[in-house]
């Protein structure tokens, strides 16, 4: 098991567990805070919330996903998880693929002015 995690301008993630083909990750968002919209060449995503209302672009569609309601993210798909609320969100990531490394993002556009 990992303990892996990491503060970001956003939030935090947290690695629940990794190995060959997956990893899982406990994210926080803070309120009013999104991530970088984004793609990966290696990996999908399989979202699950767990406290507080997520906003979910997927491709351009916006969807919003309450605690219990999960949604996926094809890989090469373009993405964002925003929390729009004034309280915190918390969901669990799913990984699959290949590669679920780090490095495997491609930033379409970033808040806190980060690139590839």
């Amino acid at each position: 098991m990992s303990h892996d995690w990491e503060e970001r301008p956003w939030g935090s993630w947290h690695v629940i567990d990794v190995d060959r083909g997956y990893k899982v990750k406990r994210i926080h968002v803070r309120a009013g805070c999104r991530l970088s919209y984004q793609t990966h060449d290696h990996r999908s995503e399989h979202w699950v919330v767990i406290y507080g209302v997520a906003t979910c672009t997927v491709d351009g569609v916006t969807t919003l996903v309450g605690p219990g309601q999960s949604l996926d993210v094809p890989q090469g798909a373009m993405h964002r998880l925003a929390n729009e609320t004034e309280e915190e969100l918390i969901i669990v990531e799913v990984q699959r693929g290949a590669y679920t490394g780090e490095d495997d993002i491609v930033r379409i556009a970033d808040d806190y002015g980060r690139g590839n």
